[in-house]
């Protein structure tokens, strides 16, 4: 269904109408990707609608409800290897879960093979990009959403008045944390697909890649961006980087790279000014889904990919 395939998007948009009632870039200033050497074998990326690049133009490939984009980070990967069509498929999709890595993923407009499938034996690099929408980060979201505007409606604070966190009290409560448990969950899952990766391709170098930050340190200003309460900012903040270590921890127990693309896109949150920010806000102002990475993301992805391919060499 849709509202699976960006994460909770139509959910998330529809909290943001209520609300309103290539070259990748080079970090070191010079053609240090230029000088990364093609992987043995094709690049297989990997991965959900963080990977596919939803409403970032052009959408391509097959089927079209993966959402898929033309300027995404694995695209961008593969010109910076230099690698042409015949040694690069990017099978990402918009929504996917881990399971969907082994099984056929059903959208609103096709079937996506299972996405393992374009992994063999002569594959020389995988990026992994998957693991949100096995926690329902989309639908969280959406609910943390609607709480603040309930709560905006009825305390009228302003944004950073008080740190009351509405959204929180949902999902933890008598000891309990309900995300927590979905990201361990997940990390089990995820485990068994890197050993699948590794049974297919055992000479390719795989990398997980981690997930950019979504909101900012401070949730202070947010609030019209996001539509969200003071404290729930900090604990979908705490959320993704609990989500992003257990992705890092996966990928170091499989002996697998992790690409750390949370670090570089600090300041470049959905709350960020439009010129600078990576991830676009509830009301997009670039070409890009709802809380999801906009074109200038996906390069600032890209880059981080690169720097860890390059690392690894």
């Amino acid at each position: 269904m849709k509202t699976r395939i960006t994460l909770g998007l139509a959910g998330v948009v529809s909290c943001a109408a209520f609300l309103t009632a290539v070259a990748v870039t080079r970090d070191d200033g010079g053609a240090a990707s230029a000088l990364l050497t093609p992987p043995r074998g094709p690049y297989v990326a990997l991965g959900d609608s963080y990977t596919a690049g939803p409403r970032i133009p052009g959408q391509n490939g097959k089927p079209p409800g993966c959402d898929r984009s033309d300027r995404n980070y694995p695209a961008l990967v593969a010109d910076g290897l230099g690698l042409g069509a015949a040694k690069f498929r990017d099978v990402s999709c918009s929504g996917a879960t881990v399971a969907d890595l082994s099984a056929p993923q059903s959208t609103d407009d096709g079937v996506n093979p299972a996405q393992l499938a374009a992994v063999s034996a002569a594959t020389g690099l995988v990026t992994v990009g998957v693991g949100g929408n096995d926690i329902g980060f989309g639908s969280v979201i959406t609910a943390c959403v609607k709480d603040g505007v309930r709560y905006r409606m009825e305390s009228r604070f302003e944004d950073g008045t008080l740190n009351d966190a509405p959204c929180r009290k949902r999902y933890v409560s008598g000891g309990t944390d309900q995300v927590a448990a979905r990201i361990d969950a997940a990390g089990g899952r995820l485990s068994a697909a890197l050993r699948d990766i590794g049974r297919r391709a055992p000479e390719a170098r795989v990398f997980v890649v981690g997930y950019p930050a979504i909101l900012p340190d401070d949730g202070r200003g947010c609030g019209r961006a996001t539509g969200l309460a003071p404290g729930d900012v900090s604990f979908l903040r705490e959320k993704e980087r609990q989500l992003n270590t257990m992705l890092r921890d996966s990928a170091k127990a499989a002996g697998a790279g992790y690409v750390d693309t949370y670090t570089p896109s600090a300041g470049h949150d959905a709350c960020a000014d439009k010129d600078v920010r990576w991830i676009e806000p509830l009301i997009p102002a670039a070409p890009a889904a709802s809380m999801h990475p906009n074109e200038r993301g996906e390069r600032g992805m890209a880059q981080a990919v690169l720097r860890a391919v390059r690392a690894a060499r």
